[in-house]
């Protein structure tokens, strides 16, 4: 073998060595902890609702934050533009991985580095969105926990049929300028005709719409069924509140809604999935490639109902569905 091709052989050797190293060695040769850059497009008050679970998994396998593991935190306020500019950052930041919530985030992450390893925590069709190849091997540099749920839209649909008499109207509010949310939309508008419902669609793009589209509905709706989005997370008590005095009931996809005096909801305990995210984490930075980790789909749901607010709207739910709850909130 010639010198220069013995030179070229040897540095290609060397770089996938340190390719093939894990995280956290590469980082201590740099003389410090590996890095994680965690985003979202919601505000931090909404993120912490979650994101607790997920930090105490990580102190559970060892990286404690400030010793054996920094995070750099950003977040967009519920403002989606800024989400480019975020995962751009994080990437100069050279972090050794990329951790976020959603699914906007996600698609942000992928779309600045095809390099840096990716978790997203809570991602709805990650294959449906071109996030991954497949939930079994998604490639490349990225891998996560999914929200999708192929029954969830029907079974919130039958449950709001068994406590709302008479529920013919539903409105849907969704946020338009979500991909996600557009794609969620037009099941929910299938399956409610199927199942005999005239739906109404409240299309929100930014936290000025909801008031309007709601006193706009009228006397047009029998319930309101508002679909997981971000931006509508970060305004879950202005929806709550406003539909309260419109007397409609609410359906949610999480617990945290009906705390926040929502009517139900029915679907992922999302705290279990956060928690998931740091062992994903934890096998990236001891050496695991992000396309080897298979997606995970949810496996424990939440059906939450408020009795404060069904009292409030006048109606019994029915002992049936009572002993179906995994929480009731009086």
């Amino acid at each position: 073998m010639r010198r220069r091709e013995f030179i070229a052989f040897a540095g290609a050797a060397a770089a996938a060595s340190c390719a093939s190293w894990p995280l956290v060695a590469r980082a201590q040769q740099r003389g410090k902890p590996p890095t994680i850059g965690y985003f979202a497009a919601t505000t931090a008050s909404t993120q912490n609702l979650w994101l607790p679970a997920f930090l105490r998994r990580l102190r559970e396998l060892g990286w404690i934050e400030g010793s054996t593991v920094a995070i750099e935190y950003r977040w967009a306020d519920g403002r989606p533009e800024r989400l480019p500019e975020i995962a751009a950052e994080l990437v100069r930041l050279n972090v050794d991985v990329i951790v976020m919530s959603g699914t906007p985030p996600a698609l942000a992450a992928k779309k600045a580095t095809a390099t840096i390893p990716i978790v997203f925590t809570s991602a709805g069709d990650p294959v449906g969105n071109g996030l991954v190849a497949s939930l079994a091997r998604p490639g490349g540099n990225i891998t996560g926990l999914s929200i999708q749920s192929p029954d969830l839209i029907g079974k919130r649909l039958e449950l709001l049929r068994e406590v709302v008499p008479g529920l013919r109207r539903l409105a849907i509010m969704a946020n338009v300028g979500n991909p996600q949310n557009v794609s969620d939309l037009e099941e929910v508008l299938t399956l409610a005709r199927t199942v005999g419902l005239a739906p109404t669609t409240l299309e929100i793009r930014q936290p000025q719409d909801i008031a309007p589209a709601l006193e706009n509905l009228g006397q047009r709706a029998d319930a309101l069924y508002v679909i997981l989005d971000p931006l509508l997370n970060d305004y879950r008590i202005r929806i709550n509140t406003l539909a309260l005095g419109a007397r409609l009931p609410t359906m949610h996809a999480l617990r945290e809604h009906v705390e926040a005096a929502g009517f139900m909801a029915y679907g992922p305990n999302l705290a279990s999935l956060f928690r998931r995210a740091g062992d994903y984490v934890d096998k990236i930075l001891h050496g695991t490639k992000p396309g080897d980790i298979p997606v995970e789909q949810p496996t424990k749901f939440d059906l939450v109902i408020n009795l404060t607010t069904a009292k409030a709207l006048g109606l019994t739910i029915p002992e049936s569905v009572l002993l179906r709850a995994d929480e009731v909130i009086e």
